[in-house]
């Protein structure tokens, strides 16, 4: 029989769909009953402030999942076994957690702290004991410390191994990361014949995940990484796809266009091999997209025109709803003013036919800004506030479309609007919209330096439960909208 979802896995699915406030809120009333019901520092209230900092951590408000996690384990139980392995699983959250932000002193601190009480509560072979030292090692590795992050982490892969525990798989994926970094030529990848496919999986999984940290030796352990797997599970298995797409990102990153290209060339001839058609077509979509940032305008628009025939022997609208839109700005940036046109037109008329009110929104901002640039502007008024009538007010190409918005009731055909003031904009409408309609009387928010400011002015005197919400509303509105502030097209 399958259990009932916890308030934590409704929370997750909440934020899934985009509605992270109301996972938050969840989340804080769990952690209002368990405080109500066990008291301030019980079991209960501490592993609900626990589930509390795991969805702030998973929505990036990473200072704020350190306070709860502090929160979670400021009472050490006494003389309950069970409570106090939760106990130590806050404390290990919180080293992780001030290694993410950054904190690293702070990190090592507590996670030796962790080591220790660890090795206490289950002796050293056992992997209770381990999972602490594999976060240390990163700690250590973060902090130039190479030497002992590596025999550290020689100590968790041994009792991992020892123990048959699957939690080898991370272990050995940092592992590679410090053979990478301290540049003596080892192999980093030495063990995979040895180990089930779905432990070789897992280690591959991590290294995706860790490859932004540092997309340089992200991009040289993904290199061998890629190696490995095409031998060890073969050129066609998922995991190998899936590193040599994260390859191409961290290319890209980094500005080597070449190497995105080629890993994404190996992707496509993969999927076309298996006859993967729509994973093929989205390939090929970012392969024009690769050529065009390498500043090869002539093989982007051969490979957009490979894409469209793909997309027109799949059929389906909004796929090609979305060649047609790529294809037509690629055009557009390339001087070739009269067939962007067509092709922005009949991505639209693509979109509408197929019911997808997204890739209608997208089609129509892009041709809205065409429109613009080309000094049609009342049409380009028309067609962007069309497009916005569709696109949530948070979704970057509405945050685009009313940037430029902005030039165009302005007449201005090119500046584009001001971005950032229309991200803050969004910001306002994002938390104004979710508050009492009588608390404020206005809410004001620029970008300084990068960051939000923010100016609060009220009717009435807010009741303490208010205050709190909406200072979780303002740093849940900072976590949805941080990131736009650097993204692009």
């Amino acid at each position: 029989m399958s259990r009932s979802p916890s308030p934590l896995d409704i929370a997750y699915g909440l934020l899934e769909e985009g509605r992270l406030i109301d996972a938050e809120q969840l989340l804080v009333r769990e952690l209002g009953k368990a405080e109500r019901g066990y008291g301030h520092g019980s079991p209960q209230w501490a592993s609900a402030q626990g589930d509390l900092g795991n969805l702030l951590f998973s929505s990036g408000q990473v200072d704020r999942a350190v306070d709860c996690y502090r929160s979670a384990c400021s009472y050490p139980p006494a003389g309950d076994r069970e409570a106090y392995k939760d106990h130590l699983t806050y404390r290990l959250n919180l080293g992780t957690v001030l290694t993410m932000a950054g904190r690293l002193d702070q990190a090592e601190d507590e996670l030796r702290r962790n080591v220790q009480e660890r090795r206490d509560f289950y002796g050293r072979e056992h992997p209770g004991y381990a999972y602490a030292l594999e976060p240390l090692a990163d700690v250590l590795l973060r902090r130039g410390d190479v030497g002992q992050a590596r025999q550290i982490v020689e100590e968790a892969v041994g009792t991992f191994w020892r123990s048959g525990h699957e939690r080898v798989a991370t272990a050995l994926a940092l592992r590679a990361e410090i053979i990478v970094v301290s540049g003596g030529g080892e192999p980093a990848f030495a063990d995979l014949e040895h180990l089930p496919d779905g432990i070789v999986e897992q280690i591959a999984l991590t290294v995706m995940n860790r490859a932004g940290q540092d997309p340089s030796t992200g991009k040289a352990v993904l290199t061998s990484l890629v190696a490995a797997l095409e031998e060890r599970l073969g050129p066609d298995h998922q995991a190998t796809l899936n590193a040599l797409s994260q390859l191409a990102n961290t290319g890209h990153d980094i500005g080597d266009e070449a190497g995105r290209v080629w890993a994404i060339e190996k992707v496509l001839a993969s999927y076309d091999r298996q006859g993967r058609a729509e994973d093929a077509l989205m390939a090929t979509l970012g392969l024009a997209m690769a050529h065009e940032d390498a500043g090869d305008t002539a093989a982007a628009l051969r490979t957009f025109e490979n894409a469209w025939a793909r997309a027109d022997r799949i059929g389906r609208h909004e796929l090609r709803a979305q060649v047609l839109r790529n294809w037509g700005l690629a055009l557009s940036a390339s001087g070739r003013t009269d067939e962007a046109e067509r092709r922005l037109r009949d991505a639209v008329a693509e979109a509408d036919r197929g019911h997808d009110h997204e890739m209608l929104g997208r089609s129509r901002i892009a041709l809205g800004l065409f429109l613009q640039h080309e000094e049609r502007l009342a049409e380009a008024r028309q067609v962007v506030e069309a497009g916005l009538a569709t696109l949530d007010v948070a979704h970057p190409d509405a945050i685009t479309g009313r940037s430029h918005l902005g030039a165009i009731v302005q007449g201005r055909a090119c500046g584009c609007g001001d971005v950032q003031g229309t991200i803050a904009e969004a910001f306002r409408e994002f938390v104004i919209t979710r508050l009492p309609a009588d608390l404020l009387e206005d809410l004001d928010v620029t970008v300084e330096d990068g960051e939000f400011a923010i100016q609060v002015r009220l009717r009435r005197k807010p009741d303490p439960a208010e205050i709190e919400h909406m200072n979780r509303l303002i740093e849940s509105a900072n976590a949805e909208f941080r990131g736009r502030l650097t993204s692009r097209r």
